[in-house]
């Protein structure tokens, strides 16, 4: 019977962690943990705790987790990329709900100042195969009504610092997630610039790209050694993940803003059977190119862009998603591209 309680000791330290932890500082999609609602929490260690989700969702999320952190298959280089994962926990939920399993990961900006945020829901399609027809008519019509289908990715949402004196930009995500291509160039320039505003303006210097995106260990660089990967990976397909692109400007005082990328929300993720995500790798080489263009001479830029021209937003129709048809069996292939889709049900 004793086996079944908590000594004292345990108590108290278990205690003691519920008591210290908080709503994140900086977060920036997802749901928040205020006003009754289930989310994220930090502690001082430098731990973050999401809760798992109640339907297989959770479940997938966690044995994703827990597969990765032990594929000898996936190279060091590239697990950098992937928030650290320690187990799972059973903490009291935010909604006041009482315990509630939450996986326990990596606070990505536990030491950043005042981190500049932004969260790049990667892929065409945020819906996955396997997937009910509701399920997929529910994603698809969220994907036409934001930049996913067209450009290959969607802003989730984001925080830029501009100082002391102007604090953040960060705009509703419903905005963010329906900028058109233009506005996504802007958001880019206004990243990465010194002269920083409260609105989204056509006037940003862009005088930290060198800093940010550029260099041996800049972001630019970092999504290159990605996308390296994705060429080539076959095993698992990143369905409705993002890549989480973040730096400190007050770093800069100490010559490096610790720019960084970080892939995250793993809920939608299957096995790859063999073919390649064409679907994420599509993506992320729009991303890429849409930061190639800020910088005026990135690292291989000139080598790298002519790799591109397969994986724009724009001949999606023509390549990446034939080439998703093709690793999908039986005749409802066409089903499982986003322009396929698209053509299949525009009319209704």
């Amino acid at each position: 019977m004793a086996q079944n309680f908590l000594s004292n000791r345990q108590f108290t330290n278990l205690y003691t962690m519920q008591s210290k932890l908080k709503v994140p500082d900086h977060q920036v999609a997802g749901h928040n943990a205020i006003n009754g609602q289930l989310g994220p929490l930090i502690d001082e260690s430098g731990r973050f705790y999401k809760p798992l989700q109640k339907d297989e969702r959770g479940s997938r999320e966690a044995a994703f987790y827990q597969s990765f952190s032990s594929d000898a298959r996936v190279p060091d280089h590239i697990r950098r990329f992937f928030p650290k994962f320690y187990g799972t926990e059973l903490i009291e939920a935010s909604d006041g709900s009482g315990q509630h399993p939450h996986l326990v990961l990596e606070d990505l900006t536990a030491n950043y100042t005042n981190p500049s945020i932004m969260d790049v829901k990667i892929g065409s399609r945020t819906w996955y195969p396997q997937a009910s027809e509701d399920y997929i008519q529910k994603c698809f019509k969220k994907d036409r009504e934001t930049s996913s289908v067209f450009l290959g990715f969607r802003l989730a949402g984001l925080q830029i610092y501009g100082g002391q004196e102007i604090g953040y930009w960060k705009p509703d995500r419903k905005v963010t997630q329906e900028y058109s291509a233009d506005e996504v160039t802007l958001v880019l320039r206004k990243y990465v610039s010194s002269n920083q505003s409260l609105d989204l303006d056509k006037n940003s210097d862009c005088a930290l790209a060198s800093n940010v995106y550029g260099g041996d260990s800049g972001i630019f660089a970092q999504l290159l050694e990605l996308k390296s990967w994705f060429q080539d990976q076959t095993l698992y397909h990143f369905n409705s993940c993002s890549v989480l692109i973040f730096y400190d400007k007050d770093w800069l005082e100490k010559g490096n803003p610790c720019p960084a990328i970080k892939l995250i929300d793993f809920a939608h993720v299957y096995e790859g059977s063999g073919v390649i995500d064409h679907n994420f790798l599509g993506g992320l080489c729009s991303l890429i190119k849409f930061i190639s263009e800020i910088l005026p001479t990135p690292n291989g830029c000139n080598t790298e862009a002519s790799l591109f021209s397969t994986y724009l937003p724009y001949s999606l129709p023509l390549t990446i998603l034939n080439k998703q048809k093709a690793g999908v069996n039986g005749g409802d292939a066409n089903k499982f591209s986003a322009f396929g889709f698209f053509a299949a049900h525009s009319e209704k």
